[in-house]
């Protein structure tokens, strides 16, 4: 990443503590991954032995197979939604840029189980089709489940940079093209299909991430791929998880390498945005196109709202009418929904606090260490949660009084969120760094105001903005974690989304419909405050 100089200290050399800090918060991001790396070298058991198995290897290629899968139909979609919504005239295109983002909000194994329940024997749709004389029954399980929960939940990572793309795309190209007689398709393809390829990749690549560390969607559907793997045999073959964990952290670094390839490699040509979009008529395709639209609304949106909140309301009509008691009281969702909050809270405010040094060195330094900081915590964005959770908790059985220190306790799973989730904070935090005029500086040094007075009273306030949105972007990926949640979380500290799961896997539905509405109605009001109306006021 440049540095503009202009905001940058470029004869001025970072205070011996500020690049020690730096080191220090290096090496916390990469413990996890090194963690794993060690226990597979020290195992009593062949390590290349077991990379080699059948037990590795066979959940390595459904992992993979799942993966393309989910990438290539999430790119599809995510791309043709993007131009439908932005650069074509079908019906209602505000709204539907209102409605198609919102499924980031759903944890991915809300959304499995809401097609579980609504799909497979005893749901909505088979209650349905028997009102009406169908005796049909349907089953969603294995790869099909996976693979359709996990596009529909995740095609948003392709559909926002690819919408954000075209609309700042200049139009001067597009309309040669079509003086010149190109059709619409013919100019789509040949004139603003490369221009958007490079979003269309890193936001591919994302998918694949997320793809390949899911572990609620595919637990749910019974779809043994590593994570799941992982989860089934850590208390019972720890060797065996570690090699699947080792395979898991090689996968998703390679993908990682890939995605920053990717993102050097792209061009930022006319990324002012446009004054004047070419706005292209569908025809004929009008309605078909709205048809697209308006199921992957229903089916990405709609039908888990349906779900969780039929799920709710039985819960609570048979618990008033029926005299028929829910496992769970007001008090216990209550102490569920202030666990997540105030564990979120503080994920995201000591995360922000981790990567702001690491900013320091490089948004205003430009120190190496920095910059090698820097690498290892965007590089932390490669560990997946169940890793993360699997490195932090044998090595609290296995250090002694480190372990017993940290063990079963908040800060060991504060930590692990920070870890898990300090990347995403980094490339924010390091913006707001960058905004500060190094003018101030000096202005602030020639009145004799310290290092730390003038980061007080000039940095602070002037980077506050940007330390907000990041906090926000961690505290809202924080909630929906489950993986740590589950392995990490202190005895009796259970969290919402902890408890929806454990209640899906127990079959206690209404209950975890309740809490699933509460949990997305957080996440939806905190996404409104802290993003969405943050966005609009740009």
């Amino acid at each position: 990443m440049t540095v503009p100089t202009a905001t940058t200290q470029s004869g001025a050399r970072a205070p011996w503590a500020l690049r020690g800090a730096g080191v220090v918060l290096a090496v916390a991001f990469a413990f996890p991954g090194l963690y794993v790396v060690w226990r597979n070298l020290s195992t009593d058991a062949d390590p290349i032995g077991l990379l080699g198995s059948s037990r590795t290897l066979a959940p390595l290629g459904r992992t993979l197979q799942l993966a393309v899968l989910v990438s290539a139909a999430s790119a599809a979609i995510g791309t043709a939604l993007a131009w439908l919504t932005t650069r074509t005239d079908v019906p209602l295109r505000r709204l539907w840029r209102t409605l198609l983002p919102i499924p980031l909000v759903f944890p991915t194994f809300i959304g499995a189980a809401a097609f579980i329940r609504t799909l497979n024997p005893g749901g909505l749709a088979n209650d349905l089709l028997n009102s009406i004389g169908i005796e049909r029954t349907f089953e969603l399980r294995g790869l099909f489940g996976a693979w359709l929960v996990l596009t529909l939940f995740t095609y948003p990572y392709v559909y926002l940079p690819v919408a954000a793309r075209l609309q700042r795309l200049a139009g001067s190209l597009e309309e040669s093209a079509r003086v010149l007689g190109d059709t619409p398709g013919q100019t789509f393809r040949r004139i603003v299909l490369p221009q958007i390829t490079s979003a269309i990749l890193a936001g591919t690549l994302l998918v694949f991430l997320y793809t390949i560390s899911d572990f609620g969607a595919v637990q749910l559907m019974r779809y043994d791929t590593l994570t799941r793997a992982i989860n089934t045999n850590y208390l019972a073959r720890p060797s065996v998880a570690f090699a699947l964990s080792l395979l898991l952290l090689l996968l998703a670094v390679a993908v990682v390498i890939g995605e920053r390839t990717v993102t050097r490699s792209s061009t930022h040509a006319g990324s002012a945005r446009s004054t004047r979009l070419v706005q292209y008529r569908l025809g004929a395709w009008r309605w078909p196109s709205a048809a697209l639209v308006v199921l992957v609304a229903l089916l990405a949106v709609g039908a888990p709202l349906v779900a969780m909140l039929d799920w709710a309301g039985d819960g609570i009509i048979r618990a008033t009418r029926d005299g028929r008691p829910l496992t769970v009281d007001a008090g216990k969702v209550f102490e569920a929904a202030r666990h997540t909050l105030e564990s979120s809270v503080l994920a995201a405010l000591a995360a922000v606090a981790a990567v702001l040094p690491i900013a320091l060195l490089v948004g205003r330094y430009r120190s190496r260490s920095g910059s090698f900081s820097h690498a290892i915590v965007i590089g932390s964005f490669a560990l997946p949660g169940i890793l993360i959770a699997l490195a932090l908790r044998f090595w609290t059985l296995r250090s002694g009084f480190a372990g017993e220190l940290f063990s079963d306790s908040k800060a060991l799973l504060i930590f692990a969120y920070v870890v898990r989730f300090g990347s995403l904070a980094m490339g924010i935090t390091l913006v707001a760094v960058q905004s500060v005029p190094d003018r101030f500086h000096d202005v602030g040094a020639t009145l004799g105001a310290g290092r730390l007075r003038r980061f007080k009273t000039i940095d602070l306030p002037l980077m506050a903005p940007g330390l907000l949105a990041a906090v926000g972007l961690v505290l809202l990926s924080t909630m929906k974690e489950l993986p740590i949640s589950l392995l990490i979380a202190p005895i009796g500290y259970q969290t919402l989304t902890t408890r929806i799961f454990s209640s899906f896997e127990e079959s206690f539905v209404a209950e975890a419909g309740i809490m699933a509405v509460v949990l997305v109605a957080m996440s939806g009001v905190l996404s409104w405050f802290l993003v969405l109306r943050r966005a609009e006021h740009r």
